[in-house]
């Protein structure tokens, strides 16, 4: 994709998708960051349902280290990869209270201080708890980002890298969003609705296959 098709793609995510906030629900940083952990290989859905349970009583780091390992692998056992999530968010509870006054920290460097952060998480809470303009890599970021022509990687950070280069920086968040929506309603993994896709003539996908 050129300048322009890039500029035109985002009027038409803009125009489709509107201005879309974070799927996960939370009231401050830490409900983020825990919530954002749990997503890993888990709807948003079902994160919000566990969470809702899980944040009526611990939705500090001071709460959550009132559980045991145990006890809260049982909480988000529905979440699945439970023994590493609930090892992870107890870890990175207790590194919040040592080492950062029990307070989120917002930039990249050191969210992935943090136990089970990845590049991913922190920008889903530097973007979403900040405002801090970012973008995060998921599978329907990565796969709709190639697809269209966005910005081409093997993986989610060459992806990450060229979204950012190719996109202006106040449109990070937001395209964020537009593009995960893009990649459930039309741009899924399997069978691609191109035949009613509003980025058909512009996708780099769709210009191949009919050369």
């Amino acid at each position: 994709m050129n300048q322009q098709e890039i500029n035109q793609t985002l009027e038409i995510l803009q125009d489709v998708y509107g201005t879309q906030k974070c799927g996960l629900d939370f009231n401050s940083p830490y409900e983020l960051l825990i919530a954002t952990m749990l997503s890993a290989q888990c709807t948003d859905v079902r994160v919000n349902k566990v969470t809702g349970e899980l944040f009526k009583t611990y939705n500090t780091p001071e709460k959550m280290l009132k559980l045991t390992e145990g006890e809260l692998k049982a909480k988000i056992k529905s979440c699945g990869l439970a023994n590493t999530k609930a090892r992870n968010i107890l870890k990175t509870s207790h590194l919040l209270l040592s080492e950062f006054n029990g307070v989120v920290p917002k930039t990249m460097k050191e969210l992935t201080s943090l136990p089970g952060v990845g590049r991913k998480t922190a920008n889903v809470v530097m973007s979403n708890a900040f405002g801090i303009p970012a973008i995060a890599v998921d599978t329907h970021v990565f796969r709709v980002s190639n697809r269209l022509g966005l910005a081409k990687g093997k993986n989610v950070l060459e992806v990450e890298k060229g979204l950012r280069k190719n996109l202006p920086e106040s449109k990070w968040s937001q395209a964020h969003h537009q593009l995960i929506w893009h990649g459930r309603k039309i741009c899924t993994a399997r069978n691609p609705k191109c035949d009613i896709c509003p980025l058909a003539n512009l996708c780099d996908d769709r210009k191949t296959h009919r050369s």
